[in-house]
């Protein structure tokens, strides 16, 4: 992979950076010559990182104190990926009002708190990005999966996205959201163990036969936070194999 420095003299605050997609967008953006500001709540999952990234573990995304010091602790910001999640999986019959509202939070809670607080900041950039993370389930439905919260939380980001790049347009703040197909990450991969009939079922639905790796999501968040995307906000860019488009 050649790395040309696309993100030369920016800085970038990636949530989620200990695993998966959030840390793979990390490593990425690190190796494109951003300051990158890596962030989750599992210190330990943040080992490993490039030296040059600056770790900070242990920080409660869905606490609106917690989120407030991190970014009241910097001076400039141009780019924000919102990779942090977390969500609950029950069919509607088996899912209590407390998992429901635990996975909004999870989806939703977590990236606008981060994105209000970040807000003053990217405005003074002048030229600044958010990344955030719908998925192909907040458009569609999938069979046999009982994801009825995470839809809903993945099309309320994809929602809410759109009205950001309208607010953001007048400051030079574009916004942008990535739906990702089926990624192999930690989680997947337990979910594959425990489960591997899915990964046929996510093959026969995907036009490229090969499960997705983070870079390949990380890829498109370089470009959509590079200035080689300044004219692209408010659009979604489904990175899945195909799986969506038939």
């Amino acid at each position: 992979m050649n790395h040309t420095g696309r993100l030369a003299g920016k800085t970038a605050l990636i949530t989620g950076a200990g695993n998966g997609i959030g840390r793979g967008c990390a490593e990425l953006f690190a190796s494109e010559g951003a300051r990158v500001i890596a962030v989750d709540l599992n210190r330990e999952a943040l080992a490993g990182l490039d030296p040059s990234i600056e770790l900070h573990g242990g920080v409660n995304l869905v606490n609106e104190d917690e989120v407030g010091r991190l970014v009241g602790g910097l001076e400039t910001l141009d780019i924000v990926v919102n990779a942090a999640a977390f969500a609950d999986f029950a069919w509607i019959e088996d899912m209590s009002f407390e998992a429901w509202r635990r996975t909004l939070t999870g989806e939703l809670d977590i990236v606008f708190l981060m994105c209000r607080a970040a807000w003053p900041l990217l405005k003074k950039s002048g030229a600044a990005s958010i990344v955030n993370f719908a998925s192909a389930n907040a458009r569609h439905a999938l069979d046999g999966s009982p994801a009825l919260a995470h839809c809903a939380g993945k099309g309320g980001v994809l929602a809410m996205t759109r009205q950001l790049a309208m607010e953001g347009a007048p400051h030079g703040i574009r916004a942008n959201t990535i739906s990702p197909g089926f990624i192999l990450t930690a989680a997947t991969r337990a979910h594959l163990a425990r489960d591997p009939a899915i990964e046929a079922k996510v093959l026969e639905k995907n036009m490229l036969k090969r499960l997705g790796e983070p870079v390949d999501i990380a890829e498109c968040a370089l470009w959509l936070s590079s200035n080689a995307a300044r004219y692209v906000t408010g659009a979604d860019f489904a990175v899945d194999g195909g799986a969506t488009a038939w």
